[in-house]
């Protein structure tokens, strides 16, 4: 079984009797971390869907006790993708269907607190999207891992004294990346079923862009879109009149899509 890292990788060992001089003279290390992104209630919003991030609690030093972001080591003998799978299967049991790279996060005092001194560690970042129920399966879901837990992503860290190492800084640049990307790209789909009410792929853009947006005019901006596509099937279950389920035909891959319906552009 392999073993698992939460938040940092291992390390190849300094000299015996290294100082901290010397340790932080050692290569740098490389590092895969992710950011993943689920909507979930947020019981403290009437239970509106936000964006949640998994994160684990860090059981060493550095930063022993903080949460920080899922992450470990790459090997010799895999791609920087293949060991983002690994990382984040191992860490939450999550094997999300989209994954991108996000961006090379490499501070010289990052891997630690300044005054320590270690060896410096670059981390190439990696950002998934997954389903509500993909999340709810995952370890820090019900009865899972006591040291992997859901945080709503705009506040992690907030009066548990931060994020560890500098993943604040990334989860806040993830989420200006999704932020963007909802605007011209078909990313949204990956939080929906396959089938979905308009209602629900709304919530979706407005959960991620942090803003309300206009019902009818959304409707409209939809219901023009060659590649959403109404069924014959309708959500069953409310109060009101049953609203009818919708599917995307499109491709589900990171190439852009035009303008999505929660865009400001004309």
């Amino acid at each position: 079984m392999s073993q698992i890292f939460f938040g940092a990788p291992p390390r190849p060992s300094a000299p015996a009797g290294a100082n901290v001089s010397e340790r932080a003279q050692l290569p740098p290390s490389l590092a895969i971390s992710t950011v993943i992104f689920a909507l979930k209630p947020d019981p403290l919003a009437n239970g509106a869907p936000t964006l949640w991030l998994p994160l684990v609690r860090r059981i060493k030093e550095p930063f022993r006790g903080q949460w920080a972001l899922p992450g470990g080591p790459l090997t010799a003998e895999e791609s920087l993708e293949d060991a983002a799978r690994r990382n984040l299967l191992e860490t939450t049991g999550l094997a999300p269907a989209y994954l991108e790279q996000l961006y090379a996060f490499g501070g010289l005092n990052r891997s630690s607190r300044p005054e320590r001194g270690s060896q410096r560690v670059v981390s190439i970042v990696y950002w998934a999207l997954v389903r509500a129920t993909e999340a709810q399966l995952s370890v820090g879901g019900e009865g899972g891992d006591e040291n992997v837990a859901w945080h709503r992503a705009d506040t992690a860290g907030a009066g548990e004294g931060g994020l560890a190492f500098d993943h604040r800084e990334i989860v806040d640049y993830a989420l200006w990346r999704v932020r963007t990307k909802i605007e011209y790209a078909q990313i949204a789909y990956h939080f929906l079923g396959p089938t979905f009410t308009l209602a629900q792929l709304r919530e979706v853009y407005e959960a991620v862009l942090g803003r309300s947006l206009d019902p009818a005019n959304f409707r409209r901006q939809l219901k023009s879109a060659p590649q959403i596509e109404a069924t014959d099937e309708f959500l069953e279950g409310g109060r009101h009149r049953p609203p009818r389920l919708y599917r995307y035909t499109g491709p589900l891959d990171a190439t852009p899509g035009g303008p999505g319906p929660g865009s400001t552009q004309s």
